[in-house]
């Protein structure tokens, strides 16, 4: 069994020094829980170096990352449950998470709901309050005038 210094899982560059379990949380959409889950369905040792997978095991991780459902895995640990197009539930990682979360928001926008307001004023969107947190841009403050010298 050969050790590979770095692993391609899933279109991402993953070091071989790193356990199966944290290593796989580097893939953008995949937590610690799903990443757990991944490797006991799959039979795999999750204190494993990642550096140490065959190429098979490589393709079983991509499959499940790619429906999870299909393995066993409870509905509630996807992260798109009831898909706005098409209703199912899926998970989404790497740049399709990017993108169907950019299109989310391109709709809000669109329909100019509550959230998509917020959006295009780039006010916090989550209820969180913002008279005194969330604030960018420079300092303004009040400008002290010349102290008369007697």
């Amino acid at each position: 069994m050969s050790f590979r210094h770095i692993v391609r899982i899933a279109g991402v560059d993953i070091e071989g020094e790193l356990s199966l379990v944290f290593g796989l949380t580097k893939i953008k959409g995949v937590g610690p829980r799903l990443a757990r889950a991944c490797a006991v369905k799959l039979g795999l040792d999750p204190r494993m170096k990642i550096g140490y997978l065959s190429d098979e095991d490589v393709e079983k991780i991509e499959s499940f990352l790619m429906e999870p459902l299909k393995f066993g895995v409870p509905v509630w640990m996807v992260n798109r449950r009831k898909d706005y197009e098409s209703g199912l539930d899926r998970h989404l990682i790497g740049s399709d998470l990017i993108l169907v979360a950019r299109q989310d928001i391109e709709r809000e926008l669109r329909i100019r709901s509550w959230r998509g307001i917020r959006h295009s004023l780039g006010l916090k969107v989550r209820g969180q309050r913002t008279h005194t947190t969330g604030r960018v841009g420079p300092v303004v403050g009040v400008a002290k005038g010349k102290t008369k010298q007697q």
